[in-house]
Parts: structure tokens; sequence; C-alpha cells
């Protein structure tokens, strides 16, 4: 058995921790948006707990590119990664701390064997709704010509956007809040277009199985009747009359000569 790297190592021991840390980080994106009148402290503690998950995430990535026998090779396959570490450094924006995270966490979570696509799919459509609704409604609440105003009416707007449905009885008026709807659009197309390959998958999979399983009961049928046709044979050249002058116990097949003769 191929000896495990120590990158694949690093990355199935910290697996779960980075995962319990991106549910903190949800935790504290969310309090200061759900709850208006928090104050300055639990505002501050929140923020620092974000940065510190971000910064875990970082660090993650470094360790991994340390780790990894081929760097150039590993910086240009996880492209990603880098730029999820780097994009909150351009500009301290928590929405950008929120993208990059969502990044992060999405690329960790592939990396899991243990996790099938079906579950991944579910666990990406919860968070997308969950902190499109809370990003939306953290640009959009305070807006003069704003009509997000509560956390169920971005819900329904994060799922009407999603789904490509669009009824516009909420809509962002923000440029901010506006480039959070282009991304839930295509994330929203992107995870159906996903979802109905998985599902034209496995009906695939499921015919091309009941075909396999008819073309071996032919193939059994096909050959059990050769065997009745050579049984058939046998029992009718046994029941034929014996040749005359013969005095065996059971009747004589004719010899090959005087049958072609």
């Amino acid at each position: 058995m191929k000896e495990q790297s120590a990158q694949a190592r690093w990355e199935q021991i910290t697996q779960r921790p980075l995962l319990a840390l991106a549910v903190a980080f949800a935790v504290a994106y969310a309090l200061p948006i759900v709850d208006s009148s928090a104050g300055h402290v639990l505002t501050a503690v929140c923020t620092v707990a974000e940065w510190a998950v971000w910064g875990s995430f970082a660090l993650d990535y470094l360790v991994r590119l340390g780790l990894s026998p081929r760097r150039k090779e590993f910086v240009r396959t996880h492209w990603i990664d880098l730029c999820a570490v780097v994009l909150p450094l351009l500009q301290p924006l928590r929405l950008l701390r929120l993208v990059a995270t969502l990044m992060l966490v999405g690329r960790r979570a592939r990396m899991a064997s243990q996790i099938r696509l079906t579950t991944y799919v579910v666990g990406a459509v919860v968070g997308l709704l969950m902190f499109g609704s809370l990003a939306v409604l953290s640009v959009e609440r305070d807006s003069p010509n704003g009509n997000i105003r509560t956390l169920g009416d971005a819900l329904w707007w994060s799922f009407t956007t999603m789904t490509t449905v669009g009824y516009g009885d909420h809509a962002p008026t923000t440029g901010l809040g506006r480039m959070i709807a282009v991304g839930l659009m295509l994330s929203g197309i992107a995870l159906l277009g996903v979802v109905t390959a998985n599902i034209a998958t496995w009906f695939i999979a499921r015919f091309e199985k009941d075909d396999v399983e008819e073309r071996r009961q032919t193939e059994a049928i096909a050959a059990l009747t050769e065997e009745v046709r050579a049984l058939r044979a046998e029992v009718t050249a046994l029941r034929s009359p014996a040749p005359a002058g013969c005095r065996c116990a059971h009747p004589c097949r004719p010899s090959s000569t005087a049958a072609r003769s």
C-alpha cells in the first residue's frame, strides 16, 4: 500500500477542525447582523473571531504549500485558495472575509472523499442561502431606497434569486447588494446544473445496470437453449432402433460409415 503523503495527512487531520471553525465564523458573522442592537463589544468580538477563522484557513494554505513536494504546481492548481487568502487583505470588508471563507471551506470540503456529491450540494445551497441573506441584509437594511429590511425579507429574496425566479417584490438597490445578487444567481445556476447532472448520471447508471442484467439473462437463456438442444439430440440418438445382428443390452447407434452410406 502506498504511504500517505505529509500533505494528505495534514489535510485529513485538519479537515474537521477547519469545518468547526467555519461554523464559528458563521455564528460570528450572523450575530451582529441578526441582532442590530448588538453592542460595540459584541461586534468587536465577532470581528476578531472572523479574522481568526480566516487566519486559520490562511495558515492551513501556507502549511499545505510547505508540505507539497511540487510547490509551483500546488500554487497553479490551488489558485482559488490563494485568491481566497489574499482577497480579504486587499480591503477590510466583512463581505470579502465572507467570500474568502466560503471559498476555502468549499475547497476543503471537496477534498473529503467521504462527503458525497449530494451532501456537498445540499450544504452549498444552505450555506449560500444563509450567507446571501445575511450579506444582503447587512448592506440593504440601512439603504434609503431599500426594501429588504428584515431577515425574512432577505431569506425570501435569496431563495427567489438562487432559483432564478425573481418575483421582484424585493430587490437590492445598492451596488454591493446587486453584486451579491449576481453571485447568488450564478451560484444558483451552477448548483442547479450540478443537481441535474447528478440525477441524469444516476438514471444513466441505473439503465446501464439494467441493460447489463438483461444481457446476462439473455446469454444464460441462450446457453440453456443450446444445452436443451444437445440433450434432445442425445435422447433421439439413444431411442433410434439397433442395427440387425446387434446383441447389446442397449440399442446401438449406427456406425458413422453406415450412416454415411
